[in-house]
């Protein structure tokens, strides 16, 4: 802004040493003056109020809101995000944009993420989510408003993640229409592309989806499920030993018209890989494994 204030209506050489003085030279300094001050009163208010400071003003607490306005053209260095620590929670865990861009939870079970206070539409907003997982039985529940169609999510199903084992988890949510629909970025594969895990399948239970590989050894006669998975996802499933056959059912068996299908393994070293496309689970590698 420009300032109103003018020096140069202050006659600083009046009044005139030595000689008689019109007093309306006093009068017009005093009053400028005064106007001056006036002026810089209100100036110096109006930068109090707007401006950023490094430090709180003497008996102010320090306030930087920028209340929506555009900060352009900077060059950034050393800059840090606020860091909001949820706790250990289970049941449903609310991620409130406005309290900071990176937020951690601990799990005490099975959680259900829930946002709010996201930018208003036509701006985009990002939170990290950083899951802590105590319990490889804990799950996480993606609101409906979560894109869950996004291909490479480890052990999602509908909008339920499952996870490999205990750690920690993080994932990137992004929305430019107030949260009306989020975008879901998982960023554990960079570090661990196959997720790194197996599980021991037994007897009589499904095949977990957070796990790559499935493998088992059987003491009799035995069977197992697999469920629908995502697109692009990988499964493996192999035999280490045998006193009997395995028998897995799969959903959305792609060797059938429709429904489900079988794989029977009866002997040691037989293994087969999967990958579920267009809705159903293809075999793209097979090592003696019987296909119904």
């Amino acid at each position: 802004m420009t300032s109103a204030i003018n020096p140069n209506n202050i006659d600083g050489t009046y009044p005139i040493a030595g000689q008689d003085n019109n007093s309306q030279g006093f009068r017009d300094n005093f009053t400028n003056t005064k106007t001056n001050f006036e002026f810089a009163a209100e100036e110096i208010t109006e930068l109090q109020n707007k401006a950023i400071f490094k430090t709180a003003l003497t008996g102010t607490i320090l306030d930087n809101n920028m209340n929506g306005s555009i900060l352009s053209n900077a060059q950034l260095q050393d800059m840090s995000e606020t860091l909001v620590n949820l706790g250990t929670l289970s049941g449903t865990v609310t991620v409130n944009y406005a309290a900071g861009s990176y937020q951690t939870v601990a799990t005490n079970g099975a959680i259900s993420l829930a946002f709010s206070n996201f930018p208003a539409a036509g701006a985009a907003g990002t939170v990290v989510v950083v899951i802590n997982v105590t319990n490889a039985s804990h799950t996480l529940t993606l609101p409906a408003a979560v894109n869950t169609t996004k291909l490479g999510i480890q052990g999602l199903s509908g909008n339920v993640i499952t996870f490999a084992s205990s750690g920690l988890y993080s994932f990137v949510f992004t929305t430019s229409d107030g949260g009306s629909s989020i975008n879901i970025t998982d960023t554990n594969k960079r570090l661990q592309p196959f997720n790194n895990s197996s599980e021991d399948l037994a007897t009589a239970t499904a095949a977990s989806l957070a796990f790559t590989t499935s493998y088992f050894t059987t003491t009799g006669a035995e069977t197992a499920t697999l469920a629908a998975g995502v697109a692009g996802q990988i499964k493996t499933f192999a035999m280490f030993a045998t006193a009997g056959n395995m028998v897995i059912t799969v959903t959305n068996a792609g060797w059938k018209t429709s429904g489900t299908g079988t794989m029977t393994f009866t002997a040691i070293g037989q293994a087969c890989t999967l990958q579920y496309v267009n809705n159903k689970w293809f075999c793209i590698g097979n090592n003696g494994v019987t296909f119904a």
